[in-house]
């Protein structure tokens, strides 16, 4: 069927403005964690000298513990049932403890060698992501459940993810922050002071949609397994499996990976040649710039964010994807066009279409992930909604580790060498432009081609969901 069709929210499947506003809250605490993390790093490299290859190990060896702490969490969230429902005890430990582990993890002694640096802060990270994904997986569960309707699924991650983005107005002055001379005597004490305001900031808010969301009442169809840890193992390795064979959700996980992580690896380079092409090695205009871009792109995100609602619920999700997706190709191409020492003010340029990118994109994958769902219900008779969650966002999260540690290798390969200074060599420089330009572009070009045969119309999930009540036996 055409996705042109549109169907009207009824009633009782709108979300009231209590819940969203909730739930928009623990978005922003969501998405604080995942940015300020990958904002602060490059503090080990050029506050620390670590080198960029160990600092790009200490982005990936803690995904591997999230390989199997992500969907299992999903999982117990899934399957737990208290008097406080089955997501929110997580949600409201989660917060208090990874807001916590991250303002301790910057505290960093001085005078201390590299490799002490690595294995305190390689170690503080695993613990902060265990913590964050306490936190994040059935808080990400919850959004998928929260209604069963197609549009009203793309209103709620619109408004969530409209404050969500609130996150990316401030992350990009992370650096300049930490390196204003006129607060701090340098980066590493501007890093210390700035994760304990980021921690406050995690376990403070992070607790409200335990407190102010409600959960939904589980479907029959829902599964409990209540045998014993055997049978409950063999229930989660099955679950995995049956997961990863589900076609919708396999696409929605490789465009997420190729436009997300693509974006990641290209910006992991911005700042260096910002630095070191751009301003020749002046670190507090560098700062400026990178502030003025990262707030000008959360700016126009704001409103990508809300545009990508308006225009999905007319044409479709996969269709605003393909869109909008195209859109940031030409965002990234005018990078390359801005990179010029005499107008470097000209990349802001690109800003607004770099906006299309990450701004659409998360916004139409919740909503894409809740109608899989339930197009895995019709298939597997149960409710896994933590489980999907969980490895969708472990797949973007072993995308930024792998973001992060081929930034250092790639960084290497380029030759860039911090003790240089300002006297990088034109190859150097001429790299790290390729690399920032055209990694999001040739990724964000393959996840177009894989979201152009999704398979999940706006007649489809309808037809699913009508089928599903008919199978519970609820009135239509």
């Amino acid at each position: 069927m055409s996705e042109r069709t549109r169907h009207t929210t009824a009633p009782e499947d709108r979300i009231p403005l209590r819940q969203k506003s909730a739930y928009a809250v623990g978005m922003f605490v969501n998405n604080l964690q995942a940015a300020a993390l990958p904002a602060m790093v490059v503090i080990l490299n050029l506050g620390l000298g670590m080198d960029p290859f160990l600092v790009g190990l200490i982005a990936a060896i803690p995904r591997v513990f999230d390989a199997v702490s992500d969907p299992m969490v999903g999982y117990i969230s899934d399957n737990t049932r208290t008097r406080w429902g089955r997501r929110r005890p997580f949600i409201f430990v989660g917060a208090l403890l990874s807001g916590l582990i991250f303002a301790i993890m910057w505290q960093l002694p001085p005078g201390r060698t590299e490799m002490f640096y690595f294995w305190v802060f390689l170690a503080a990270s695993i613990l902060f992501f265990l913590a964050y994904t306490l936190y994040a997986t059935p808080f990400v569960a919850f959004g998928y459940e929260m209604t069963a309707d197609y549009h009203e699924r793309t209103r709620l991650h619109t408004f969530a993810n409209m404050a969500g983005q609130i996150v990316w107005l401030g992350v990009g002055w992370f650096y300049a922050i930490m390196a204003n001379e006129t607060l701090f005597r340098d980066t590493v004490q501007g890093a210390r002071v700035l994760a304990v305001a980021v921690g406050v900031t995690v376990a403070v808010l992070g607790i409200v949609p335990a407190i102010f969301c409600t959960e939904q009442v589980l479907p029959p169809a829902s599964n409990r397994h209540r045998g014993g840890t055997w049978s409950n193992a063999v229930a989660f390795v099955r679950g995995i499996g049956t997961t990863l064979t589900c076609k919708p959700f396999v696409k929605l996980c490789a465009a997420t990976f190729l436009v997300f992580n693509g974006f990641q690896l290209g910006m992991s380079f911005s700042l260096y040649v910002m630095i070191y092409y751009l301003f020749e090695g002046d670190n507090a205009s560098a700062g400026h710039l990178s502030g003025w871009f990262g707030t000008l792109t959360a700016v126009a995100t704001l409103g990508v964010i809300s545009l990508t609602g308006w225009i999905a619920t007319r044409i479709g999700k996969r269709k605003t994807f393909l869109l909008t997706i195209s859109l940031s190709l030409v965002g990234y191409a005018l990078k390359w066009v801005g990179y010029n020492p005499e107008h470097p003010y000209w990349l802001l340029c690109a800003t607004p279409f770099v906006a299309f990118g990450t701004g659409s994109l998360f916004t139409l994958m919740g909503s894409m992930i809740a109608d899989v769902c339930d197009y895995d219900e019709l298939t597997t008779h149960e409710r896994r909604e933590g489980v999907f969650g969980a490895i969708y966002w472990w797949m973007v999260k072993i995308g930024m580790a792998l973001a992060g540690l081929l930034t250092g290798v790639m960084l290497n390969a380029s030759g860039f060498d911090v003790n240089l200074g300002s006297a990088q060599s034109e190859s150097t420089l001429m790299l790290l432009k390729v690399f920032d330009v055209f990694v999001p572009l040739v990724t964000s070009a393959l996840a177009i081609g894989i979201m152009w045969t999704y398979e999940i119309s706006e007649d489809k999930a309808y037809e699913i969901r009508a089928e599903l009540k008919r199978r519970r036996g609820e009135p239509d």
